[in-house]
C-alpha cells in the first residue's frame, strides 16, 4: 500500500491495526546517498564504523520507509502480509519550524531513479515529520504565542476597549500611504455593504502586516482579517470578514486549534515509528544498521559519540533486532548461502533444502505480481519472506513442524545483533554486550608513496604469503597475512623499509602503549655512501626482496647479473566493491588459500575468529 501526505490521515489507523496483531515487523529505508565520510574499511572496530556513519551518513535524506506486518494465522497455517510504502519529504509547517538541509549522492539518486523511485512524488507529496525535540520546540512557541494572544485583545484585530492600541497612530511609509488608503477605503465600502466577505490583493509580508495594524486601528473588533494562500502556493492574500468581539475570540479560539492540527500532522511520519517502538514487537530488517541510525537520528533523539550509549538507546527504543543479512552469514546457513545480498538471498531460500511458505495478502493490499526491488515497501517484505523460511530451516534440526516465530529459542543467537559490513572479522555490533575483540596481530598498517598499487603491496608481502588489501587512503592501507603464523617474521623483515613505513596494528592504533616500545624509524629514501666513497651503493639479488618494489624497479638496472632477479609473479586480483540491494552493500574479497580441508557446521556455533 502506498502512502503519501494526502492519504496519511486515512490509512494511519489501519497501519496502527496492523502493527497491533503482528507476528513481527520487516522495516526497509531508501535515502538520497550513503556516505559523506571517511571511507569505511575491512578493519574498523565497531566504534569506528559508528562515528564514520554518524558523521558521514545521516546527513543524507530518508526518502522512503517500508513497513511489512507480518501475522501467522494457526488455522490456516499461513502468514499475511501487509506491506505499506511510505514517502517521506521533512516540508516545514511555517517559518519557525525546522527547515532541513539534506545532502545527494549522485550515484544514489542515479540508482534509485533506475530502480523507478519518483522524486516528484517524493518533494511534492511525502509525508513531514519532526523529531521529539522539534516536535517540543514546537509546541512551546505555539504555547507562547496563545498565552500572548489572551493577554491582549483577540487575534489579529481586538475589539476590547482597555487593549485596543485604536488610539494609536500607525507610521507608514511614504511609499506605502496610498496603497494602505485604498485599502482601508475598500474595507470601509465592504463594511457598509452587504457582503459576506472581501479579498483583497495580492501582496507581500510587509504590506501585510501594515495592513493588519492599521486596520485594527481603524476598526477595532468589526473586521476579522485572515491570511490565505492562493492557488498552487503561489501568492498570499488577506480576506476580510465581518465580525463582533464574541466572534473574534470564537476565530481565535479556531485558529489555535487549527495550528494544533498542523502541527500535529507535521508530526506525520515519526508517528509511525513511534508506533513501531511501542509495540515491542521484533523488528527485521536487512543490513539494518544504517536504516536503525536514521530511524534514531531523524525520528527520536540526536545520536550519542559512544557506541555504547547508541546501542543504550537502540534497546530502549527497539528492545528486539534482527538482521537477516547476519542471520544469512551464520551457521547454519553461512554453507548454504553463497550471496547476502536480498535480491540472491530469496532466490537461494526458494530452492532445497529450503521451503517456501505460504504468504498471502489480505483483499484491500494489491500484493506483488512482479519484483519491485528497491521499493521500500517490497524490500521490507522480501526480508521478511526470507527471514520465515531460515527460520523455518532451523525448526528442522528440532524436529518441528510448525513456523518458528518469534520468542522461540532458536532464534535468539541472531537478535539483537546488526550486521557489520565489510568489517572481515567482526561480523556484527552486539546490542545487547560487548563487541567481539579478535586478535589482529597479522594486520600491519602500511604506509607508501601515493604511486603504489595493490600489486606493489602484494610484491612487498609475497614472501609471507597471501594477503588481504583494505585501503584506507592513496597512501595507507592495512594488511593482513593469510598465514597468520608469518606475521612475527613479517614485521621483523619489513619494519625498516625504505620508502615505506610497517607498524603492528597494535602499534599502529595505541603507539604508546602496545608492546611496551616504539617501532623503529624507517630509513630515509636514499641510501647514503658507505666509508665516504662517492660510489652508488651495490646491490646484489639476494638484496631485492628485502627493499620495497618501487625500490625494487630502481635498483633493478643495476645488478651484477640480471637472471639472477627473482621471478615476478602475477599479484592476485585487486578487490573489488560491487554495490548491494540498497548500493550500500560493498563486498571485498579475501585472498586465501585454497585447502583440500572442509570445516564442519554446527548449529549455531560461532567460529572463534571470522
Amino acid at each position: 500500500m502506498e502512502i503519501t501526505r494526502h492519504n496519511f490521515k486515512q490509512v494511519i489507523d489501519q497501519v496502527s491495526e496492523a502493527v497491533d496483531e503482528a507476528s513481527f515487523l520487516c522495516i526497509d529505508g531508501e535515502f538520497t546517498g550513503l556516505n559523506n565520510g571517511p571511507a569505511l574499511h575491512g578493519f574498523d572496530t565497531p566504534q569506528e564504523r559508528y562515528d564514520k556513519l554518524r558523521k558521514g551518513s545521516l546527513d543524507f535524506l530518508f526518502v522512503q520507509f517500508g513497513l511489512c506486518a507480518f501475522k501467522y494465522e494457526t488455522e490456516e497455517s499461513r502468514f499475511v502480509a501487509r506491506p505499506f510504502n511510505f514517502y517521506i519529504f521533512p516540508r516545514p509547517l511555517n517559518r519557525n519550524a525546522p527547515d532541513c538541509r539534506f545532502l545527494c549522492q549522485a550515484s544514489s539518486l542515479h540508482f534509485l531513479a533506475s530502480q523507478g523511485m519518483d522524486f516528484n512524488k517524493v518533494f511534492r507529496d511525502g509525508i513531514p515529520y519532526l523529531s521529539p525535540v522539534d516536535e517540543q520546540q514546537m509546541r512551546d512557541t505555539l504555547d507562547q504565542k496563545h498565552a500572548t494572544q489572551q493577554l491582549n485583545s483577540p487575534p489579529f484585530t481586538s475589539g476590547s476597549s482597555n487593549t485596543s492600541d485604536s488610539g494609536r497612530t500607525i507610521q507608514v511609509p511614504a511609499e506605502h500611504k496610498d496603497f494602505i488608503q485604498q485599502t482601508l477605503t475598500r474595507i470601509q465600502s465592504f463594511i457598509d455593504s452587504e457582503e459576506e466577505t472581501l479579498q483583497l490583493e495580492p501582496c507581500n509580508a510587509y504590506l501585510r502586516k501594515l495592513i493588519y495594524s492599521t486596520v485594527k486601528n481603524k476598526f477595532s473588533s468589526s473586521v476579522y482579517l485572515e491570511t490565505k494562500v492562493g492557488e498552487q502556493n503561489q501568492h498570499y492574500f488577506i480576506e476580510a470578514s465581518k465580525a463582533n468581539e464574541e466572534l473574534l475570540k470564537k476565530r481565535g479560539k479556531e485558529k489555535r486549534q487549527q495550528e494544533l492540527d498542523e502541527l500535529d500532522d507535521a508530526v506525520g511520519m515519526s508517528k509511525i515509528i513511534r508506533m513501531i517502538c511501542q509495540s515491542g514487537k521484533l523488528v527485521i530488517g536487512h543490513n539494518m544498521l544504517l536504516d536503525v541510525l536514521h530511524l534514531l537520528h531523524k525520528f527520536s533523539y540526536p545520536l550519542p559519540q559512544e557506541i555504547d550509549e547508541f546501542k543504550s538507546l537502540v534497546n530502549c527504543l527497539f528492545p528486539r533486532l534482527l538482521d537477516t543479512k547476519l542471520m544469512a552469514s551464520m551457521h547454519p546457513f553461512k554453507e548454504l548461502v553463497s550471496n547476502t545480498t536480498l535480491g540472491d538471498l530469496e532466490a537461494t531460500l526458494g530452492k532445497e533444502p529450503f521451503k517456501v511458505p505460504v504468504i498471502v495478502f489480505p483483499e484491500d493490499f494489491p500484493g506483488y505480481k512482479t519484483a519491485q526491488e528497491h521499493q521500500a515497501g517490497y524490500d521490507a517484505y522480501m526480508t521478511g519472506r526470507c527471514f520465515i523460511i531460515m527460520a523455518n530451516y532451523l525448526g528442522t534440526f528440532k524436529s518441528q513442524s510448525k513456523p518458528v516465530l518469534p520468542g522461540s529459542a532458536l532464534l535468539e543467537p541472531f537478535v539483537n545483533k546488526l550486521y557489520l559490513m565489510r568489517v572481515q572479522d567482526i561480523p556484527y555490533v552486539n546490542l545487547a554486550g560487548q563487541d567481539l575483540k579478535p586478535n589482529r596481530d597479522h594486520v600491519f598498517h602500511v604506509t607508501f608513496p601515493k604511486e603504489w598499487k595493490s600489486n606493489d603491496l602484494y610484491q612487498l608481502f609475497r614472501p609471507f604469503g597471501p594477503i588481504y588489501i583494505a585501503w584506507i587512503d592513496d597512501k595507507s592501507a592495512f594488511v593482513a597475512l593469510t598465514k597468520k603464523d608469518q606475521s612475527d617474521l613479517a614485521y621483523k623483515m619489513l619494519c625498516e623499509g625504505v620508502s615505506y613505513r610497517v607498524r603492528r596494528y597494535g602499534d599502529h592504533k595505541e603507539p604508546h602503549t602496545s608492546h611496551g616500545r616504539k617501532r623503529p624509524l624507517s630509513f630515509p629514501e636514499t641510501i647514503p655512501p658507505r666509508n665516504g666513497e662517492g660510489k652508488r651503493l651495490k646491490v646484489t639479488s639476494s638484496d631485492v626482496g628485502r627493499v620495497s618494489p618501487v625500490t625494487q624497479r630502481c635498483i633493478t638496472t643495476i645488478l651484477e647479473e640480471a637472471e639472477d632477479k627473482p621471478p615476478t609473479e602475477a599479484g592476485e586480483e585487486e578487490e573489488e566493491e560491487h554495490g548491494d540491494e540498497d548500493g550500500d552493500e560493498m563486498k571485498e574479497e579475501i585472498l586465501e588459500e585454497k585447502t583440500n580441508e572442509s570445516t564442519q557446521a554446527q548449529l549455531f556455533e560461532e567460529p572463534e575468529a571470522w
